[in-house]
């Protein structure tokens, strides 16, 4: 079975840190670049960050620019983001998902229709 599974996820204080992962299994991610999208309560789902597919190339949004990380083991077949200066505002479900890398600008891996594979999701909550 083809599958993302995402863990990590908690509650944690403001300013406080957490590692996400995103592991896969029926596949090898070495051809895929992963994106990291969020959805909090009543928004809409929005990317967070992208890794290309060996890992050399990433792309943040505005707002986690400075506090997230995106990396890649290709190795373990797993993706992490490591989020730190957590806000409040931070809060939401993450999901990780993948898609085949044809080596475009990583801006253009921001369209969700185009992953062919999502995980269920991980709940990370920013609260005092």
């Amino acid at each position: 079975q083809l599958q993302l599974v995402e863990s990590g996820g908690g509650l944690v204080q403001p300013g406080g840190s957490l590692r996400l992962s995103c592991a896969a299994s029926g596949f090898t991610l070495d051809v895929y670049a992963i994106g990291w999208f969020r959805q909090a309560p009543g928004k809409e789902r929005e990317g967070v960050s992208f890794i290309s597919s060996g890992g050399g190339s990433t792309n943040y949004a505005d707002s986690v620019k400075g506090r997230f990380t995106i990396s890649k083991d290709n190795a373990k077949n797993t993706v992490y983001l490591h989020l730190s200066s957590l806000k409040p505002e931070d809060t939401a479900v993450y999901y990780c998902a993948a898609r085949v890398d044809y080596g475009l600008d990583l801006t253009t891996y921001e369209r969700e229709y185009e992953y062919d594979y999502w995980g269920q999701g991980t709940q990370v909550t920013v609260s005092s």
